[in-house]
């Protein structure tokens, strides 16, 4: 085996240790560098992106918006979630500076995850102070109104559905790739790289291996057209202060997801034919990292972007309008630990986040479980698919 290693080794290995090299490691900085600032940035911003009539996950009136104590609360949660997101950056910048592997993998991994913990941690504090501030002021919904928009005027929707059908040529291209170059390829496959670009590990020719990027590109389609499904499916708020306002702010924000979610996930089904090259020798696979470390970040600033520019809900598209002294409704006994929405009487399926940018699910519904147990049954078989075919 190690003499075939050796024997395969010349031409290719030296492209993965080459030029190439050089690339992957710089692109493996500015993916240390700029994940986890934008990660901690996004948290640093989001609460100002929410509705105004929610802070901290707690139900407020919409003045309460320009109240000063809870501004003060948001300014609060920034500064902190600033200061973290810049010892993070300093450390990750560092380990990769002076050539610390590990350093450098646990900014981006056990970073990222301390960003999102802590945020969720300091939500949870202030939600409790808002809680308070809340009773304290005698903010309560007298009754819970509700709203239906009816008119001639067109709300904007998600895009169609179908537009998913645009993976099954991609899934096509990747297998005709593979097959068209599988003669072409080494008995020994470049399976691994490590931070300098080295291949580490090597992966038998074999049929299955062509076949291991289509699947991966038909689960990263499945998973992409799930994620549009909900926001088709997902239950639309209104406010009923501005009823025809906010449900056109909301279909304006769920249209721009929609759109952002298709073109990422079509951006990045690449992946499967920029394998199949790489496992054909046309590219080195230290090119290929360089390729998949550009498409995350350029899909995260397109997130944040569109975030920031429409917030939650579409929160941000009428920022400026005037908002009511009263509370019109509250369903805060609903949302547990300020995320998790948990209403039995609730049709819904899926709705907006409560805190953060996205979309949830109603855990009070039976059929939500079965999704998630079939959703975690299904990658469960793809891992285990992948890892018998490569």
């Amino acid at each position: 085996m190690r003499s075939e290693v050796l024997r395969f080794s010349g031409r290719k290995r030296d492209r993965a240790m080459g030029a190439p090299a050089t690339e992957f490691a710089s692109a493996m900085l500015v993916l240390t560098i700029s994940l986890v600032p934008l990660t901690g940035l996004m948290t640093v911003v989001t609460p100002f992106l929410m509705r105004r009539g929610e802070v901290f996950a707690v139900t407020v009136p919409d003045a309460a918006a320009r109240d000063p104590y809870l501004r003060s609360l948001k300014r609060q949660y920034a500064i902190a979630m600033l200061g973290l997101t810049t010892i993070l950056t300093a450390a990750g910048a560092w380990g990769a500076c002076t050539q610390n592997p590990s350093l450098v993998l646990a900014t981006l991994c056990a970073g990222t995850l301390l960003i999102c913990a802590c945020s969720y941690g300091l939500m949870l504090f202030f939600r409790a102070k808002v809680n308070a501030y809340k009773k304290e002021r005698g903010w309560k919904a007298e009754a819970q109104e509700s709203v239906a928009v009816v008119g001639d005027a067109p709300v904007p929707r998600a895009v169609s559905l179908k537009w998913n059908l645009l993976y099954i040529p991609v899934m096509a291209v990747t297998l005709l790739i593979g097959a068209v170059g599988y003669a072409q390829m080494p008995d020994l496959i470049p399976q691994h790289v490590n931070f300098q670009g080295e291949v580490t590990d090597y992966m038998e020719k074999s049929p299955f291996v062509i076949l291991a990027p289509v699947l991966i590109v038909a689960f990263m389609a499945a998973c992409m057209a799930f994620s549009h499904w909900t926001i088709l499916r997902s239950k639309k708020p209104s406010d009923p202060g501005a009823p025809a306002t906010s449900a056109l702010a909301y279909g304006m924000f769920a249209r721009a997801q929609s759109i952002l979610l298709v073109a990422g996930g079509l951006i990045l089904s690449l992946l499967g034919p920029v394998m199949e090259l790489a496992f054909i020798g046309v590219i080195g696979i230290a090119e290929a990292g360089v390729f998949v470390v550009v498409l995350a970040l350029a899909l995260v600033a397109g997130s944040i972007v569109i975030s920031v520019v429409y917030g939650q809900g579409g929160a941000r598209v009428f920022a400026r309008m005037g908002g009511s002294e009263k509370l019109l409704a509250d369903d805060d006994e609903h949302w547990k630990l300020g995320v998790f929405y948990l209403n039995p009487n609730d049709p819904s399926l899926f709705l907006p986040e409560r805190f953060g940018i996205g979309w949830t699910v109603n855990w009070g519904r039976p059929a939500v479980w079965v999704i998630m147990a079939g959703g975690f049954a299904l990658t469960v078989a793809f891992v285990v698919a992948v890892m018998v075919m490569m």
